[in-house]
């Protein structure tokens, strides 16, 4: 038994302009399968991707708050060039300049234009296969307990770990890392961003949900009254729900 990361939710005020965003962002398409902007690889809505972690944006009445993302996606590029083309698209698009604290560094921090902030890499060829999202990274103060939780969550196979960085990956060697970096700061406010789990077919969805809880995760009530996922928080308090399958 595992679960499958297969989305980045991100909640936006406005949805549909979001998603526009980041299906040029990415070269992807958004899809309009119902309330939420879909943006996945193009040719068609499928779900769940067999490879990409796709975007899920989720429209909400809450505008975001000053206090930075803990989840984020670090895109990736082929070259310098593509990595100067690329930002400047993303600047044309609506994307702004993000001050975290980086300091002189090779990538670039940007937000989109709601403010979710995300980085894009300089080339690195770890990242030549990932697609354009190079990671999905989570902010957290204890990276190997993180792998501890996460790696033994999904189905995911850990490829490093210290005490300031753990990164995990798809089996198949497909897609984008999964990435626990090491901040001085805590958890003091519900993220914008999170990850969806899906259970795989044949799998039972509430012995999934009860495994999580054994391993240290915590039911979350966000208000979301009866629905067919489970909203469920890390060790670490870091928000993520398990979908049912379709």
């Amino acid at each position: 038994m595992a679960l499958r990361p297969v989305q980045v939710n991100m909640k936006a005020l406005d949805g549909p302009a979001v998603g526009r965003f980041w299906a040029q962002a990415l070269g992807w398409t958004a899809y309009h399968p119902g309330v939420t902007t879909y943006v996945g690889p193009a040719g068609g809505l499928v779900w769940p991707d067999p490879v990409a972690v796709c975007v899920d944006i989720v429209p909400v009445p809450e505008p975001r708050t000053a206090t930075k993302n803990r989840v984020h996606l670090d895109l990736a590029t082929t070259s310098a060039a593509h990595h100067a083309e690329l930002v400047a698209r993303l600047r044309a698009l609506g994307a702004t300049p993000a001050h975290v604290g980086q300091g002189d560094v090779p990538w670039t921090v940007l937000a989109d234009p709601e403010g979710n902030e995300f980085c894009v890499l300089e080339p690195r060829e770890v990242h030549r296969d990932t697609g354009p999202i190079a990671a999905v990274v989570v902010d957290c103060t204890d990276p190997r307990a993180m792998a501890r939780f996460w790696g033994r969550a999904t189905d995911w196979t850990l490829h490093e770990v210290t005490d300031d960085r753990a990164v995990l990956r798809s089996a198949k060697r497909t897609g984008p890392y999964l990435e626990f970096l090491r901040t001085p700061d805590v958890k003091t406010v519900p993220d914008r961003v999170h990850l969806d789990l899906l259970p795989y077919p044949g799998d039972d969805k509430e012995a999934e949900v009860a495994r999580l809880r054994a391993l240290g995760a915590t039911d979350l009530d966000v208000g979301q009254g009866d629905v067919p996922w489970t909203c469920l928080t890390d060790p670490e308090g870091h928000e993520f729900c398990v979908l049912a399958p379709h």
